[in-house]
C-alpha cells in the first residue's frame, strides 16, 4: 500500500518530506468505534467506502484537545499526553532504512536522541510532547512507545529463620542433590547466563565466574562488577552461587555457570526500557564472544501495547531468533486490590511469545511437591491485549535466601529480610517471580549443560522452543491450579535434564530420544508424574511431543504460531483454555484502571473497572476490546489486537480519531461548529445529538463554504 500526504506539500516541522511514496507497514483498520463509559452499549455505524466519525451522546473524558488517539501510539504515551508534560521519554520505531534520517531530523529539531536501537530500527528519544501527533502521522514512524520505567519482580517477606526459608530445600525440590557433585550437572561445560538487572556484587560465591560487566545506566560502559541495589546479586546467587560463602549450606542451581552482568537498574531499583533493550542488543551482538546462551530478565513493566508493537517484547523476540534462550518474570500482579487472586497481570516482556515466562510457587519449605501451590502474588494470564496463555511454568519463588551485599539498598531497607548462614555469612530473603525466574534460568543452564555433555550440541544447538518444551513437558502440575496460573506446572530440573541428555538434536526426521525417559521424577520420596503437556496457541497438547523431531522445536517457528500438529504425536487435551475460561479471568482483572469490552454485532458491551457486571455472550479473540479507564470513563483501547478506537473530550470540545482507506482524519466538535483537519469531498459525517438518544444521524460536510 502506498501512502502520500494529503495536507501540506513539502516538508513538516522536522524537515522530512511527506510526499515520498513508501510501503507503509502500519496496519489499517476496518471499524470505527464510539466511546462511552462503563457498562454501556454503543451502536457502531458501518463504513462503506466513506470516512465516518461517530460522536457520543454524552461527553465522557476531560483531556487536552491536542491528545489525539493514534493507532501507533501506545497506552503509556497516551496517558502522558493527558498529563500535560512538556517532554516525554519515548521509543520511536521507524520503517527500516530511515533511522539515520529520523535521528538527524529529531536532533535538528531540538529533541534529544538517547540511543539507537539497530535491532529494532528504533530510537529512544526525549521528545517534545507537542511533536507526538505529527510524528505519529509520519509514514516513516511505525510505533511511538513509552520508554517505560522497568522494575524488578521481587517482593519482601516477613523475617524468617534460615532453616525455614525455601532455600533450605530448593535444590532438592527441583530433583537435584542438596549440594552438587562431580557427577551432577553444574553448568561447567561453558554455559553462560547474562543477568540484565541491578548488577552483581563480587563474592567468594562467584570467584572467577563473572566474566564481564557493563553499566547501561551510564551508557553501557565496562566497569568492575558492583550492585548498589542488591537485586541482581540475589538473582545471581539463585542462578549460580557456588555455596562457598555459606559453607555450602546454600548453593545455587548451576554452581559453575559463567555470569555476565549488565546493569540496567539504578540504586533504587528503577531503570528504563531503552536501557534493557540496549543490554539485550549488546548480548545479541556479542553472544559468541561472551559465550552466553541464556538471558535472565527478572524485571518488567505493565503491558502498554500488543506484543507485536511492544519494543521490549520485540527485543526478546530478536534475541530468541539470534539463538538465545530468554527467561522472563511473569510479574507480581496476581492479586486484586481486595487481596483476592486476579488475572491478566502478566508484565512485559513476559508477554513475549518466545520467552520462557515464569510464575512463582510456594513450596512450604518441603522437598515433596504435594503441598506446593501457586503464590497469590504471582501474575496470571492471559496477557493483556493478546490473550496469550502465560505463564509457561512456575518455579519456587517464595522466601528464598541468596547472596547479598551489606551496602546495597535492599539490605539497608529490609532488616526483616536479613538472615545468616550457620557460618555467619549474610544472606537476604526475598520472594517474587524475580526469584522464580532466576531459579528457572539456573535449570535452563543445567539443561544446556546436559546437552553439551551428551555431545549432541556439536551437531545442533538447543533452541529456545525446545528448551521451553522440555520445561513444560517435564513440569509437575500443582493440584488445584489452572493453566493460566501455573502453565503446565512447577519446573522439574531432574526431568528436564533427563530429556536434554536423551534427545539427539542432530536427528531431524524422526524419533530422536536415544535413552530411556521415564515420564516421572521421584522427589522427596514421592513419585511425581510429569505433565507431558505443551501449551501452544491456547491449546493444551499431549502425546509423544518431545520424543519426535518436529519443526516446532527449531528456531524457524515462533511459539504460539498457527501450525497444524502431526496427529500421530500430538493430541488435544484442552482447547481454547483462554476463551473457554473467560467467566473466571475476565471478571477478575487485577488492573484497577483497565476494563474489558465485547463487540456484539454493532454494539460494544463494557464490563466495569472492577471486572464485574459483565453481560457478555461468547467472548473470544476476535470480539474482545481491551480498554483502560480514567475516572469512570473508557479512554483508550484496542480491538482485535490492532484497532485503536478512542476519542477524548475537553470542555466543549470532543476530539476524535478515525480512518478511511489510507487516511487518519482528526476532527473536533465545539458548540454547533464541526471543525475538520483533513476531510475531503464525498466524506460523510455521522453525528449523534448532544441532547441524547441512541440514533445517529448523518450530516453534510461543509468545506470552504460549500456543502458536499
Amino acid at each position: 500500500m502506498l501512502t502520500f500526504c494529503h495536507s501540506i506539500p513539502g516538508s513538516n516541522a522536522f524537515g522530512i518530506n511527506h510526499l515520498q511514496a513508501i510501503d507503509d507497514p502500519r496496519p489499517r483498520y476496518g471499524r470505527s468505534l464510539a466511546l462511552l463509559g462503563s457498562v454501556k452499549v454503543i451502536h457502531r455505524l458501518p463504513i462503506a467506502g466513506l470516512l465516518s466519525l461517530v460522536l457520543a451522546a454524552t461527553p465522557v473524558l476531560a483531556a487536552p484537545s491536542s491528545s489525539q488517539s493514534h493507532a501507533n501510539v501506545d497506552r503509556g504515551v497516551q496517558e502522558l499526553l493527558r498529563s500535560g508534560a512538556a517532554t516525554q521519554q519515548v521509543i520511536i520505531t521507524v520503517v527500516p532504512g530511515h533511522r539515520a534520517e529520523m535521528r538527524a531530523a529529531l536532533e535538528k529539531h531540538g529533541d534529544r536522541v538517547k540511543a539507537d536501537h539497530p535491532l529494532l530500527d528504533a530510537l529512544s528519544v526525549e521528545l517534545h510532547t507537542a511533536d507526538i501527533n505529527e510524528l505519529a502521522n509520519h509514514p516513516w514512524v511505525t510505533e511511538l512507545s513509552l520508554d517505560a520505567t522497568v522494575s524488578p519482580s521481587a517482593v519482601t517477606t516477613p523475617k524468617v529463620a534460615l532453616s525455614s526459608t525455601s532455600s533450605a530445600t530448593l535444590r532438592e525440590t527441583l530433583g537435584l542433590p542438596k549440594v552438587a557433585t562431580s557427577t551432577t550437572m553444574t553448568g561447567s561445560s561453558g554455559v553462560g547466563v547474562a543477568i540484565i538487572d541491578s548488577g552483581i556484587a563480587p563474592s567468594s560465591d562467584f570467584t572467577g565466574r563473572i566474566t564481564g560487566f557493563w553499566d547501561f545506566t551510564r551508557g553501557g560502559i565496562p566497569v568492575d562488577p558492583f550492585d548498589d541495589y542488591g537485586h541482581g546479586t540475589h538473582v545471581a546467587g539463585l542462578i549460580g552461587s557456588s555455596g562457598a560463602a555459606s559453607g555450602y549450606e546454600f548453593q545455587g542451581i548451576a554452581p559453575e555457570v559463567r555470569l555476565v552482568g549488565l546493569k540496567v537498574l539504578d540504586a533504587n531499583g528503577q531503570g528504563k526500557t531503552s536501557d534493557v533493550i540496549r543490554a539485550i542488543e549488546f548480548v545479541v551482538a556479542n553472544k559468541s564472544k561472551l559465550n552466553v546462551q541464556i538471558i535472565n530478565l527478572s524485571l518488567g513493566h505493565p503491558i502498554l501495547a500488543p506484543a507485536k508493537h511492544d519494543p521490549l517484547v520485540l527485543a526478546v523476540e530478536r534475541a530468541t531468533q539470534a539463538g538465545l534462550i530468554v527467561v522472563t518474570a511473569a510479574g507480581n500482579n496476581g492479586q486484586k486490590k481486595n487481596g483476592d487472586v486476579g488475572y491478566t497481570g502478566i508484565t512485559s516482556p513476559g508477554n513475549a511469545p518466545s520467552a520462557i515466562t515464569v510464575g512463582a510457587a510456594i513450596t512450604n519449605n518441603t522437598v515433596a511437591r504435594s503441598d506446593d501451590k501457586v503464590a497469590d502474588f504471582s501474575s496470571r494470564g492471559p496477557s493483556w491485549f493478546d490473550g496469550y496463555a502465560k505463564p509457561n511454568v512456575v518455579a519456587p519463588g517464595y522466601q528464598l535466601a541468596a547472596d547479598t551485599t551489606l551496602t546495597s539498598t535492599l539490605y539497608q531497607l529490609l532488616p526483616s529480610a536479613r538472615v545468616k548462614a550457620k557460618n555467619g555469612a549474610d544472606l537476604l530473603t526475598l520472594s517474587g517471580t524475580s526469584m522464580s525466574t532466576a531459579v528457572t534460568s539456573g535449570v535452563v543452564a543445567l539443561i544446556v549443560d546436559a546437552h553439551n555433555r551428551s555431545g549432541y550440541h556439536r551437531q545442533r544447538a538447543l533452541t529456545a522452543n525446545l528448551v521451553k518444551g522440555m520445561l513444560e513437558f517435564s513440569a509437575i502440575p500443582l493440584s488445584g491450579a489452572n493453566v493460566l496460573s501455573q502453565g503446565t506446572g512447577e519446573i522439574n530440573a531432574g526431568g528436564a535434564i533427563a530429556l536434554a541428555s536423551a534427545i539427539d538434536t542432530s536427528d531431524t526426521s524422526g524419533y530422536w530420544v536415544r535413552s530411556s525417559v521415564p515420564g516421572f521424577t521421584v522427589i522427596g520420596g514421592q513419585t511425581a508424574a510429569w505433565s507431558q503437556n505443551i501449551v501452544w496457541s491456547g491449546t493444551v497438547f499431549t502425546g509423544n511431543l518431545l520424543y519426535v523431531s518436529n519443526i516446532v522445536w527449531t528456531s524457524n517457528i515462533v511459539w504460539d504460531a498457527n501450525i497444524v500438529w502431526d496427529s500421530s504425536v500430538a493430541f488435544f487435551r484442552a482447547r481454547n483454555i483462554v476463551w473457554d475460561s473467560t467467566a473466571l479471568w475476565a471478571a477478575n482483572i487485577v488492573w484497577s484502571d483497565r476494563v474489558i469490552g465485547q463487540m456484539n454485532g454493532d454494539n460494544i458491551v463494557w464490563g466495569s473497572a472492577a471486572g464485574d457486571n459483565i453481560v457478555w455472550g461468547s467472548l473470544n479473540g476476535d470480539n474482545i476490546v481491551w480498554g483502560s479507564f480514567a475516572g469512570d470513563n473508557v479512554v483508550w483501547g484496542t480491538f482485535n489486537g490492532d484497532n485503536i478506537v478512542w476519542g477524548s473530550f475537553n470542555g466543549d470540545n470532543i476530539v476524535w480519531g478515525s480512518f478511511a482507506g489510507d487516511n487518519i482524519v482528526w476532527g473536533s466538535f465545539k458548540a454547533n461548529n464541526i471543525v475538520w483537519d483533513a476531510i475531503r469531498p464525498g466524506d460523510t459525517l455521522l453525528a449523534q445529538p448532544l441532547g441524547g438518544g441512541d440514533d445517529s444521524v448523518s450530516a453534510p460536510v461543509v468545506m470552504n463554504g460549500k456543502i458536499f
